[in-house]
């Protein structure tokens, strides 16, 4: 048996034209990929492509939290200023809590490549004892704001180091990452031991 917890992992990507069929997402492949290289844990993925239609958002969130028992939420796309960018308006609908510093960070990052990187509304919220947090829509950017850029000086953090830490605080499971693609940080008192067991 792994010492390593499972996690249950909510994938969304929102999009109008690749849940239409019009072209292939690649949102949802992207998250997978890194949280593949990334995370340690068993992980099971429940995943969702939806149009750009808040009250089906609102509804793949709800589900994969309260009925698929998610411990985290991706979303992928429909976070700018058109009109039809609702992911933000979706999220912050079926929220308990606002965890404002990930959308901040995100922007932060984002702001090392473009200046349009202001026109994201990204947010990060608490909904019972899940964290749903909406990213960009681009592969590239998808890396970059997970991982951060760590080679920058002073290096920029990924706003995933402070994901596992979070999960514990609001009950789910021990994250643990492969640090050579993204160091999570937990307080020393939060660690487990090696074994596996905490402390």
């Amino acid at each position: 048996m792994t010492a390593f917890d499972s996690v249950r992992i909510g994938l969304v990507s929102v999009s109008d034209r690749a849940s239409a069929g019009v072209y292939e997402d690649k949102g949802i492949p992207a998250l997978r990929d890194w949280l593949g290289r990334a995370l340690r844990n068993p992980a099971h993925y429940e995943t969702r492509l939806v149009p750009d239609e808040q009250p089906l958002v609102e509804a793949a969130l709800r589900e994969l939290v309260d009925d698929a028992g998610c411990h985290l939420v991706l979303t992928t796309g429909g976070t700018g200023p058109a009109p039809r960018d609702i992911t933000p308006e979706a999220t912050l609908a079926v929220a308990h809590r606002v965890m404002p510093g990930f959308g901040e960070q995100m922007r932060q990052i984002s702001l090392r490549f473009v200046p349009t990187a202001i026109l994201s509304r990204q947010v990060g919220v608490i909904r019972g004892g899940a964290l749903i947090i909406n990213l960009p829509g681009q592969p590239k950017s998808i890396a970059e704001t997970l991982e951060g850029l760590p080679q920058a000086q002073p290096p920029v953090h990924g706003i995933f180091a402070a994901v596992p830490y979070c999960i514990d605080l609001i009950g789910g499971p021990y994250l643990e990452t492969d640090p050579a693609v993204c160091q999570a940080f937990r307080p020393k008192s939060a660690l487990r031991s090696s074994s596996g067991s905490r402390p």
